[in-house]
């Protein structure tokens, strides 16, 4: 099943204030189970990123990572992301270990992988 964005931010503030985060140097997550079927993410990029460019490429590596894993995720879950400075700087090899590991931590991802 292919994953949905999260668009409203009340569900944004609802990850952020009742989700689980993990945080690293590249990326900040936030998960919690859902309700709805499926896998729901969001990306959050602040202008203290930098400029359109630097927050636009941290968008689409971190999107690019989630596309590698989204197999990998199993049951209904609500997930947000937020870009860090350094994310807009690295390779999506980066991105993508962190990803892992905040998914193994928060237990997003299948028990039989």
């Amino acid at each position: 099943m292919k994953s949905q964005t999260l668009k409203q931010n009340k569900d944004f503030r609802r990850l952020y204030y009742r989700g689980k985060s993990i945080a690293s140097p590249c990326l900040v997550t936030y998960a919690m189970k859902s309700r709805t079927p499926g896998v729901h993410y969001g990306i959050t990029t602040s202008k203290k990123i930098g400029g359109a460019v630097e927050r636009n490429r941290s968008r689409r590596v971190i999107r690019a990572a989630l596309a590698e894993l989204e197999g990998n995720i199993g049951g209904n879950w609500d997930i947000v992301f937020v870009a860090r400075s350094r994310t807009s700087k690295v390779k999506m090899q980066r991105v993508l270990q962190e990803m892992t590991a905040h998914f193994e931590k928060l237990g997003v991802t299948d028990a039989n992988d």
